[in-house]
């Protein structure tokens, strides 16, 4: 028996921050998105303790902060696409000016610096990830796929999926389903 399962990283990530935090007995204010403000460090808890704690799942204490501002850009990019609501009404460029608090230029900037590849490259990339992962799950046709990530047709979603993975989105779709077929038949 397969169950599908959807996740709101934003959501588990905090789950897991709060749970780490109290479980060492920290007190902390989560600011947003990868941020944690330590109010009160306990004597005997060491950032090494902190970092073993969040290891297992996955999550790194960033010290660079270039790097931090970065993977800030990310989250918020993320949180931004995977909320339809938002995404339609905000421009990328006001949006994670806004949400983390710098200009425009400034962010660009230190990601392209940093991860030699453009925002907008970025947000193409994330939104193909999120395409494909529609594509798997079969419940969305492409023209709601394209809507609901903010494609002005079904024609520019195929155009970008193209490029990016080197296969049409119905080529993606027909492949997928052959796998799955595949596993079914013994």
């Amino acid at each position: 028996m397969r169950i599908n399962l959807k996740f709101d990283f934003n959501i588990l990530s905090k789950k897991v921050l709060c749970q780490q935090l109290d479980a060492i007995g920290i007190k902390y204010t989560i600011q947003g998105l990868g941020e944690v403000e330590i109010e009160k460090m306990p004597k005997d808890v060491t950032l090494k303790t902190i970092e073993e704690a969040f290891t297992t799942y996955g999550i790194e204490i960033i010290s660079d902060q270039q790097i931090a501002l970065v993977q800030r850009i990310k989250d918020a990019i993320t949180v931004l696409i995977n909320d339809e609501n938002n995404y339609k009404k905000y421009n990328v460029s006001t949006y994670l000016s806004e949400k983390l608090d710098y200009s425009y230029p400034y962010i660009s900037n230190i990601f392209s610096e940093t991860t030699y590849t453009s925002i907008e490259n970025f947000v193409i990339l994330k939104k193909i990830d999120i395409a494909k992962s529609h594509i798997v799950e079969n419940r969305l046709t492409l023209t709601e796929i394209a809507f609901k990530l903010n494609y002005s047709s079904v024609a520019h979603l195929s155009a970008q999926f193209k490029k990016t993975t080197g296969l049409t989105p119905s080529t993606f779709q027909k492949i997928i389903k052959k796998r799955k077929e595949r596993k079914m038949t013994p």
